[in-house]
C-alpha cells in the first residue's frame, strides 16, 4: 500500500477508476479536479479525515487495489490531531477568505454577464473589459499575489496540492488571455466559453482552498508565525488599497445592475 500511498492521485485514478468515487463519497473531489499531481497521502494528510474515517477510505480503496488479499492499513502521520466541526480561521487565512467572498459576487454574475452578451455593442465589450480588469488586477496581481509570493512560499516541498493550486492560478490566467484575444477579433462565443471555464475553475479552486487547504495551513504554522505572514498581508493591502476598493466597487455595481435587470 505504500507504493500507493506515494503515486499521484490521478494516476490512481485513471488505473482503478472507483477510487475516485471512493473518495467523492467523503467529499474529496479529486476525480474532477483539474490537475491531480496531489499524492494519495498527501490528500488524506491535507484532508484532515478523522482516524475512523480515514482508515475506512484507506480499506476500501486497498479492496479496490488489492482484491485478493488483505492490506495492512497504515495510518497516515499528522502534524496535528484530526478535528471536527465549523473551520476557524486564523485572521491571515480568513483576510483570504474574505477576498474570496469578493470573488464569488464577480463568479455569480457571470452566466449574467453572458446571457446576452454580444461584443459588436460598445457597452458590452467595456463589460467584459472591466471583468478582465477585476480579475487581473484584483484576483491575480492583489489576491493571488498575496497567496503565491507569501503565503505558498511557506510551505515549499510540502504536499503537492500547493503546485496544483499554482498550477489552476495558471489555467485561469490562460483563459483570461483568451478571453481578450477574443474580445480583440469580436469573437462572442468564444468570450462565452473561456468566462464560463474562467468561473467554473474558480469557483471548485476557491471551494479547495477554503475548506481544505487555508484548514490545513492553519495547523502548520505556528501563531507567531501566522501573526509574521499577516503583518505582511498588511503591508500588501496598504499597497493595493485603492486597487481593491475600486473592484469592490465594481462587484457593487455588476450586483445593482444584475439586481435592476432581474426586477424589470
Amino acid at each position: 500500500m505504500d507504493d500507493y500511498l506515494n503515486k499521484g492521485i490521478k494516476e490512481i485514478i485513471n488505473e482503478f477508476p472507483e477510487t475516485g468515487t471512493i473518495l467523492s463519497d467523503v467529499d474529496i473531489g479529486c476525480a474532477s479536479c483539474n490537475v491531480g499531481t496531489c499524492l494519495l497521502k498527501d490528500i488524506v494528510e491535507v484532508h484532515n479525515l478523522p482516524y475512523q474515517k480515514e482508515r475506512a477510505l484507506m480499506m476500501r480503496i486497498s479492496r479496490i487495489i488489492y482484491p485478493d488479499h488483505e492490506v495492512e492499513i497504515p495510518r497516515i502521520e499528522r502534524k496535528a490531531p484530526a478535528g471536527n466541526g465549523e473551520i476557524q480561521y486564523s485572521p491571515l487565512m480568513r483576510s483570504l477568505v474574505h477576498e474570496h467572498a469578493v470573488i464569488k459576487k464577480l463568479l455569480s454574475r457571470i452566466p449574467l454577464i453572458i446571457g446576452s452578451l454580444d461584443v459588436t455593442r460598445e457597452d458590452d465589450r467595456q463589460l467584459v473589459l472591466g471583468v478582465v480588469d477585476f480579475i487581473r488586477s484584483y484576483a491575480d496581481r492583489y489576491h493571488h499575489a498575496k497567496e503565491e509570493d507569501i503565503l505558498f512560499k511557506e510551505f515549499d516541498g510540502e504536499p503537492e496540492i500547493i503546485r496544483a493550486m499554482h498550477e489552476e492560478h495558471s489555467i485561469g490566467r490562460g483563459h483570461v488571455k483568451a478571453v481578450l484575444e477574443a474580445l480583440r477579433t469580436g469573437d462572442t462565443p468564444l468570450i462565452v466559453e473561456h468566462l464560463t471555464a474562467y468561473g467554473q475553475l474558480l469557483t471548485e479552486h476557491i471551494r479547495k482552498e477554503d475548506k481544505i487547504l487555508y484548514p490545513w495551513m492553519d495547523r502548520n504554522l505556528s501563531t507567531s508565525r501566522v501573526g509574521e505572514l499577516f503583518a505582511r498581508f498588511v503591508e500588501t493591502d496598504n499597497s493595493f488599497c485603492d486597487t481593491a476598493s475600486k473592484h469592490e466597487e465594481f462587484v457593487r455595481s455588476l450586483e445593482r445592475k444584475f439586481n435592476q435587470d432581474e426586477a424589470a
